[in-house]
C-alpha cells in the first residue's frame, strides 16, 4: 500500500479509498487496487482529498476493469475523474444540414458568382498592369520561351490537325454532294466545302482542338503549380509570374492557332477535292479553279482573325484556371476541368457573335 493513501474496506461489496493521490503512486496504486477489487460492486473515493491526471486515468482503467463503480467522489477529485470515466456526447462542430429553401439557394449561386467574378477582374487587372509593364521592360518576359511553346502547342499539334481537317472536308464533301445532287450541282460542292471551311469550321474545329490540347495541358502545368508553391516561390524571387509564366504561353496559343486553322484550311479543301474526284467525277482542275472562284481574300482572313481570338480566349481561361487552383492534386484536376467546359462554351458563344456580326457587316 502506498504512503499516500489507504484501501479498506467498506460495506458489503465496495472498497473504500482515502488519502493524496498523484502520478508517482500509480504503479504502486494499480497493483493494490487490482486484488482489492476482486468482486467489488463499488470503490469509495470520498476519503481522497486530491487527485492528478495520472492516478484518476489508472482509478478508471482499474474500476471498469473490475466492473466496480466509482462513487463519492466530490469537488476537485470529482472534476478530475469526470475527464476519464464520462462519455458524454460532443455535440457535432457543424450543425447538420437541414432543408433548404430556394432563397438559401439562389443566395450560395450569388455568391459564388460574385467570388468568381472577383476573381476574374483581380485576373484582368493583374495581366493589364503586367502588359504595361511588359512594354516598358521587355526583358521580364521569358521571350525564349516563346519558341519552344510554339512547338509545344503548336508544332505538336499538326497531326491530329491535318487527321481532322482532312476528315471534316471528306464528311463536308459528302453531306453537300447529296443534297447538291438532287438538284444537279455537284459542281457547286468545291464551293461549299471551301467557303464553309475556311470562314466556319476550320477555326472552330482548329481551336476545339487547341483548348483540347493546350489549353487543358495550360491548366493543369500552371495549376500544379500553384498548389506546389511554386507561383509563390516566384514572387518571392522578385519574378512577375503573369510575365513570366501567363504571357508566353498567351503570345504562343495566339500565333499557333491561326497557322493551325490555315493547316486545317488547305487539308479540308483537300479532303473535298479527294470526295468530288473519286466520287463525283469532278476534275481537279475544275475543282481548284471552283476554289478560287469562290474564296476571297475576306473569307480567308475573316476565318484567321477569329482562330486569333479564339486562341486568345483559350490561353486566357486555361491561365486563369490554373492561378485560381487550389487544394493540392484534386484542385488541379477540377481547375483543369472547369478551363475545358468554359472554353468550349466561350468558343461556341463568341463564334455565334461573330456569325451574326458578320452577317450585320456583309463579310
Amino acid at each position: 500500500m502506498g504512503a499516500g493513501y489507504k484501501i479498506g474496506a467498506g460495506g458489503e461489496g465496495a472498497v473504500t479509498l482515502a488519502g493524496s493521490l498523484s502520478l508517482a503512486d500509480a504503479g504502486h496504486l494499480r497493483r493494490d487496487l487490482v486484488p482489492a477489487l476482486e468482486g467489488a460492486r463499488t470503490l469509495d473515493v470520498a476519503g481522497v482529498t486530491a487527485l492528478d491526471g495520472g492516478a484518476a486515468a489508472v482509478l478508471a482503467a482499474v474500476a471498469a476493469q473490475r466492473g466496480a463503480e466509482l462513487v463519492g467522489a466530490d469537488g476537485d477529485v470529482a472534476r478530475v475523474l469526470a475527464l476519464y470515466t464520462e462519455r458524454t456526447s460532443r455535440a457535432p462542430l457543424r450543425a447538420p444540414a437541414g432543408h433548404r429553401g430556394l432563397l438559401s439557394h439562389i443566395g450560395d449561386a450569388t455568391l459564388e458568382l460574385w467570388a468568381a467574378a472577383k476573381d476574374h477582374l483581380a485576373f484582368a487587372g493583374e495581366l493589364a498592369s503586367s502588359t504595361f509593364g511588359a512594354f516598358r521592360r521587355p526583358g521580364d518576359v521569358r521571350w525564349r520561351d516563346v519558341g519552344h511553346l510554339l512547338e509545344r502547342h503548336g508544332a505538336d499539334g499538326v497531326p491530329i490537325t491535318i487527321v481532322i481537317g482532312f476528315l471534316i472536308g471528306v464528311i463536308t464533301a459528302f453531306q453537300s454532294a447529296l443534297q447538291l445532287g438532287k438538284f444537279g450541282a455537284d459542281s457547286l460542292v468545291a464551293d461549299l466545302v471551301s467557303l464553309s471551311m475556311t470562314r466556319e469550321l476550320a477555326p472552330l474545329m482548329t481551336a476545339i482542338v487547341v483548348a483540347g490540347r493546350s489549353g487543358a495541358a495550360i491548366a493543369a502545368e500552371i495549376g500544379t503549380m500553384k498548389v506546389s508553391e511554386e507561383v509563390d516561390a516566384l514572387r518571392t524571387l522578385g519574378l512577375d509570374p503573369y510575365r513570366f509564366l501567363v504571357l508566353p504561353r498567351i503570345l504562343a496559343v495566339l500565333i499557333a492557332a491561326p497557322l493551325l486553322t490555315l493547316l486545317a484550311d488547305v487539308v479540308s479543301i483537300a479532303g473535298g477535292l479527294f470526295v468530288a474526284m473519286s466520287s463525283l467525277d469532278v476534275s481537279w482542275q475544275g475543282y481548284v479553279l471552283s476554289v478560287r472562284e469562290a474564296l476571297g481574300v475576306a473569307d480567308v482572313f475573316g476565318g484567321l482573325f477569329k482562330a486569333a481570338v479564339f486562341g486568345g480566349m483559350i490561353a486566357l481561361i486555361a491561365c486563369e484556371r490554373g492561378l485560381g487552383a487550389r487544394g493540392g492534386a484534386e484542385g488541379v484536376g477540377r481547375a483543369t476541368t472547369s478551363a475545358v467546359v468554359t472554353m468550349l462554351f466561350a468558343l461556341v458563344a463568341v463564334d455565334a457573335l461573330f456569325s451574326v456580326l458578320f452577317n450585320l457587316w456583309g463579310i
